[in-house]
């Protein structure tokens, strides 16, 4: 595209605040869609389906985090043929059977097929989302977007997981509480299929960067893969803090509801807790994604892991009181999350030309949800091997260990605009 083009085009979030708006609302949607199954569904395998096993349980976020991975990585690389709202829009309609699987599903294989659904749905809407806000606002103002967007979809995961629980708790675990996904769904379409595309806006960041683009070669995914994964020191430290950080959500995610209720809570409780951390994550982005432009990228990663690793080390120690333990467990989590995500997907931003950004945020974002799958299969074959309590333990050494390798791999970089 032109400059001429772009001519009537304006980086920014004030100067585009009707379409981020949009936008914001539509990953509203999309945290709702994958909050459904926060507080209801493992406890699904464990009673309705007679599941022993904590591996076969886990299994639904195993197929889940391996399809958005993999959705992630194959979106950067569909931009380059397809505008970002078509690749929104599709991700949208492959999520309609999701809520209707969930609430009827006759038989366990039916609820990991919706979870492979739903992991394309999460890996092409939630990346659309965000690359759309990154190339609305321009690079002055990475943090603050990409923590708007995170805040959006992570409170609506919280929110809906605790909406669940107590649905859950007033009418039984299905169909009640998987169905006000429905709701989700029809409002994140509709929305999709109103907001602009924001390719003009990429058009007009090009032509005003001061870094010559790298060969067209240097922009494709297999190099742009290998570059973020292992080449680009600080790429590669925020792809493991990224991978570590999921890790931990897909962990607690399979492991919290069992852990908490074999305690003796009941479902509305554990509903709270699964909520009260994403609604904290999410929120706590607004303010973390502002102070990542400010103070930097870098030092929020590594404090933020530090904070989760001290997270699962709460769970244990208050154990004998199980709603404490959760509630205080919940908030470290939230918080430490908070901190670590909007500045990580910054610090890619930065890291990255904007002509192979697309694919660079895929990779970072293939490694980041690789986590759900790798922390609930890690999950499964702990708690089946030496206990629940061991898992929780081996997911704080983990996270602090990915902290020191992000203090020492991860650079700060300036990027064009004032911070």
């Amino acid at each position: 595209m032109s400059l001429a083009a772009t001519s009537t085009v304006r980086l920014g979030l004030g100067e585009n605040r009707l379409q981020f708006t949009l936008l914001v609302i539509v990953n509203v949607c999309v945290g709702g869609l994958v909050g459904l199954e926060r507080t209801t569904v493992p406890l699904i395998g464990a009673r309705t389906f007679g599941l022993t096993s904590d591996l076969a349980v886990f299994s639904f976020i195993i197929a889940f985090g391996l399809t958005k991975a993999l959705t992630n990585l194959a979106a950067g690389a569909l931009t380059a043929r397809y505008r970002r709202k078509q690749l929104l829009v599709a991700g949208w309609l492959l999520g309609v059977p999701v809520p209707f699987a969930l609430a009827w599903a006759p038989s366990w294989g039916w609820i990991v097929a919706a979870n492979v659904l739903l992991g394309v749905n999460q890996g092409l809407t939630w990346s659309m989302t965000v690359n759309m806000k990154i190339d609305l606002v321009g690079p002055a103002r990475r943090g603050l977007a990409t923590g708007l967007n995170e805040a959006a979809g992570y409170t609506a995961v919280g929110a809906t997981a605790l909406f669940t629980g107590y649905l859950a708790t007033a009418h039984g675990l299905r169909p009640a509480p998987e169905l006000i996904g429905v709701v989700f769904v029809a409002a994140g379409l509709a929305l999709s299929l109103v907001v602009r595309d924001t390719a003009a806006h990429v058009a007009l960041e090009l032509a005003q960067h001061t870094q010559p683009p790298p060969t067209r070669q240097d922009t494709g995914l297999r190099a742009t893969f290998a570059h973020t994964s292992w080449h680009d020191r600080s790429l590669r430290g925020a792809s493991q803090a990224g991978l570590v950080n999921n890790l931990n959500d897909g962990l607690t995610w399979g492991v919290f509801p069992l852990l908490f209720t074999d305690h003796g809570l009941g479902i509305a409780a554990v509903g709270l807790i699964k909520g009260l951390y994403p609604i904290l994550w999410g929120l706590g982005q607004i303010p973390t994604g502002h102070l990542a432009d400010r103070i930097g990228r870098k030092p929020l990663i590594v404090t933020g892991m530090f904070v989760q690793a001290g997270g699962f080390v709460l769970a244990l120690v208050l154990l004998s009181r199980p709603l404490a333990a959760g509630l205080l467990s919940a908030v470290a989590l939230g918080l430490g999350t908070a901190m670590v995500y909007p500045a990580l997907i910054a610090s890619v931003s930065d890291h990255a030309h904007p002509s192979r950004r697309a694919n660079a945020l895929g990779t970072y974002r293939f490694w980041r949800d690789i986590g759900y799958a790798a922390g609930a299969l890690v999950a499964g074959v702990l708690a089946d091997s030496f206990g629940l309590n061991a898992t929780v333990v081996a997911a704080a050494v983990l996270t602090a260990a990915s902290g020191l390798l992000a203090a020492g791999w991860i650079t700060e970089r300036h990027v064009d605009g004032p911070r």
